[in-house]
């Protein structure tokens, strides 16, 4: 087996995996405090995809996890580019767009902007997703760059 299709050493797949889901949560975290703390969607959604792709290079381009996660990334990128037109066009109903029609909650809450957290939690998704697809996208090339010296055969 080639060293790329096995991945890496046992202790760094144990690594790993067990700190994939402190990365995932992570994220999440992120993205559903962002209106409160400096964060947001975007950065929970790199966290996330980074939290991916450290799995990935971890356990090697064949695994499972591989193919099981490249099948629902185009899904979860969709999911997520609709849910924030969705959320958008709910203000259409109270009259504005990307007006909250949502009731507020207690301030400084996760519930004081439900508007913003189902936002955020959107764009966690389509970040994540299209991070970890271009990632999956260039694996998918495997191709090395090119030499330093720009090339073969030139002076």
């Amino acid at each position: 087996m080639r060293r790329d299709e096995e991945g890496l050493s046992e202790i760094v797949r144990t690594v790993a995996r067990e700190t994939l889901a402190v990365i995932l949560v992570y994220g999440l975290g992120l993205a559903f405090y962002g209106h409160l703390t400096p964060g947001g969607g975007f950065p929970g959604g790199v966290c996330a995809a980074c939290g991916l792709v450290m799995a990935v290079l971890a356990s090697g381009n064949r695994s499972g996890f591989v193919a099981a996660i490249r099948g629902r990334v185009a899904a979860l990128e969709a999911f997520g580019a609709l849910g924030y037109l969705g959320v958008a066009a709910l203000g259409w109903t109270a009259g504005q767009f990307m007006q909250s029609s949502l009731p507020r909650g207690t301030p400084f809450t996760p519930e004081g902007a439900p508007f913003l957290v189902i936002l955020n939690l959107a764009v966690l998704l389509k970040v994540g997703a299209g991070l970890f697809a271009g990632f999956a996208a260039l694996v998918a090339f495997g191709r090395e760059a090119p030499p330093a010296g720009g090339g073969e055969g030139r002076a």
